[in-house]
């Protein structure tokens, strides 16, 4: 029993060759591809911690109420502004009128 787990540990003989996508891999390239692997998680995990953005020190800044209400008044005038802007922009013609009784000219079939 000794000797099977001494050979599990440690094998005396290289492990065989794997063949993946026809392209022939050793196990002595594994340690290498996992360390690749990490490398680019590590950069992934870099990438999104760059473009996190943290909201809860957004809280710790402590507005007031009348700071509150003076942003909403001027977003709500902002607002206004760009939807003014937009209606005379775009303004769509009216449909045409055929009848003023659409439910006698529905109802008349």
């Amino acid at each position: 029993q000794e000797e099977e787990t001494k050979r599990l540990l440690e094998p005396t003989v290289s492990p065989p060759n794997k063949v993946l996508n026809g392209a022939e891999q050793s196990y002595h390239n594994l340690p290498s591809a996992r360390t690749d692997e990490q490398a680019m998680l590590s950069s992934i995990l870099a990438k999104t911690a760059i473009n996190i953005i943290d909201v809860s020190a957004a809280d710790s800044q402590g507005m007031e109420q009348h700071e509150y209400m003076d942003r909403a008044r001027q977003y709500s005038t902002r607002l206004a502004m760009l939807s003014n802007n937009l209606t005379h922009w775009k303004k769509l013609p009216l449909l045409p009128s055929l009848t003023n009784q659409p439910h006698q000219v529905l109802a008349s079939d």
